[in-house]
C-alpha cells in the first residue's frame, strides 16, 4: 500500500514538473507574424468557409427537396398534411396511445418548416458571400 502512494506520487510530481516545464517552453517560442494572420482572417482559413462553398449547392437542394417532403399533400409520405390525417384517424378510432405519439410526432415535424426555411435563407446569405470571396464551387 504505502509502495503505491509512493509510486503515485512520483508520478503526480514528474508530470507537474513536465507541465511547468511544458508552459515555459510554449512561452519562449516567439509569436506569430501580424501579416501571416491577417492573411490567414482574410482567407478564412480554419473556419470551414472553403469547405461550405464547396458544397452550398447540394446544401440548398437537400433543404428544397425537405421542406417539399414537409409542405406536400396528404399523399405525400413525411408531409405534415398526412401526419395530421393520420392523426384524426387514430382519435376517430379512439386511439389514445397512437394518436398521443402522432401529435408529438406533428409538432416536431411543423416545427421543422421555420427551422428550414430559416436555414435556407442563412444559405442564401453564405451562397452570395462565397461568391463575393471569389469561391466558384458556389455558382
Amino acid at each position: 500500500m504505502r509502495t503505491r502512494n509512493i509510486a503515485l506520487s512520483s508520478v503526480a510530481a514528474a508530470t507537474a514538473l513536465l507541465g511547468v516545464a511544458g508552459t515555459a517552453a510554449a512561452d519562449s517560442t516567439p509569436a506569430p507574424s501580424t501579416s501571416t494572420s491577417t492573411s490567414a482572417a482574410k482567407s478564412g482559413a480554419g473556419d470551414g468557409a472553403q469547405a461550405l462553398c464547396k458544397r452550398v449547392p447540394k446544401i440548398e437542394k437537400r433543404i428544397h427537396r425537405a421542406l417539399q417532403r414537409l409542405e406536400g399533400k396528404a399523399g405525400r409520405r413525411s408531409s405534415v398534411a398526412r401526419l395530421e390525417k393520420r392523426l384524426e384517424k387514430a382519435k376517430a378510432a379512439g386511439h389514445t396511445e397512437i394518436a398521443n405519439f402522432l401529435d408529438h410526432k406533428l409538432t416536431r415535424r411543423k416545427s421543422l418548416v421555420p427551422t428550414l426555411q430559416q436555414r435556407q435563407k442563412d444559405l442564401a446569405k453564405v451562397a452570395t458571400w462565397c461568391r463575393t470571396h471569389h469561391n466558384a464551387a458556389s455558382s
